[in-house]
């Protein structure tokens, strides 16, 4: 049992550190961003071209017609909702399915963070075909693919049991020993 709870601080320890790590990544390129478009100008990239926008409302723009402190209420409740359900199933999913939390964790948390502290979230990711975008949205998309892939496909990405765990299976106090279980027998 203190080697499943240490497994699980371990890999709530990776969640964080991951989810900092993404976030730190953001707000460098935020900054390079603003710092190279803030004048008005366009890097055209062929398929994508970096410019920047402000919007004060979340995907698509929507809610941008609502007062701030809205705005920034109901994202804070969802983001610390995700959060919240992160840090919980991080001690059971798979390697993949963790990365994926940790790319939601960190994307919603830095547009909750730059939609606090500057009253709307810098877009500049433009394609001309679909909504201006950022990174932490790209974390949240890519996000939400790893977990959907991690759930469709289980394999052999899920964590392994110890072999303390695999031990106190084995030895369990109701009468069954571990070769019957497996074999359906127990």
């Amino acid at each position: 049992m203190a080697q499943r709870a240490r497994s699980a601080a371990r890999r709530r320890t990776l969640l964080v550190i991951l989810a900092v790590a993404l976030a730190g990544v953001a707000w460098l390129v935020k900054i390079a961003i603003e710092a190279a478009l803030g004048d008005g100008s366009i890097i055209d990239l062929g398929v994508l071209q970096l410019r920047l926008f402000y919007n004060t409302g979340v995907s698509f723009s929507l809610g941008s017609s609502l007062p701030t402190w809205v705005v920034i209420l109901v994202t804070g409740a969802i983001t610390l909702a995700i959060a919240g359900y992160a840090w919980v199933a991080a001690a059971d999913v798979s390697l993949l399915g963790l990365i994926g939390l940790a790319a939601v964790v960190a994307g919603a948390a830095t547009n909750l963070v730059n939609r606090a502290v500057e009253g709307a979230v810098a877009d500049y990711f433009h394609t001309g075909w679909f909504a201006t975008f950022n990174l932490p949205d790209t974390y949240i998309t890519l996000g939400v693919v790893c977990i959907a892939i991690s759930v469709i496909f289980p394999g052999s990405a899920r964590p392994e049991p110890t072999a303390a765990a695999v031990t106190q299976d084995a030895t369990a106090p109701d009468g069954d020993d571990a070769e019957h279980r497996s074999r359906g027998e127990g």
